[in-house]
């Protein structure tokens, strides 16, 4: 179903690169934790190294869950804006594909939430 606007409707997106003064918005969102209910959003700085992502971002929501101590990070599974990758830790977001408003997912086999419940 198609949607009209009114007559004078202005749209102010406020999530332009623009907006976030240098930062972009990431998304991260770990697969089989629906604790987590939804991607979490970051404003990161594009020549961040992707190892800073994994031990110093994400640990600040991840990591009151049980299993996150647990995460062997040479096993996790990464998508980036719905294609399978590799990031290599050494380079920045930027050099490995992440940009504006990215999403980036992962999986880590053999945790899949409490007892196994995927939460």
């Amino acid at each position: 179903m198609a949607i009209v606007a009114k007559d004078g409707y202005i749209d102010f997106v406020r999530d332009k690169v623009e907006n976030f003064h240098g930062n972009q918005l990431v998304y991260v969102s770990w697969d089989d934790h629906l604790v987590f209910c939804a991607a979490q959003a970051f404003p990161l700085p594009p020549e961040m190294p992707f190892a800073a992502l994994v031990a110093e971002v994400m640990p600040s929501v991840f990591n009151w869950h049980d299993e996150f101590k647990d995460i062997d990070w040479a096993k996790a599974q990464w998508n980036l804006d719905g294609k399978a990758f590799s990031p290599d830790m050494d380079k920045s977001l930027a050099e490995n594909g992440v940009e504006h408003k990215s999403l980036i997912r992962f999986k880590t086999p053999g945790l899949t939430g409490l007892n196994g419940t995927r939460i």
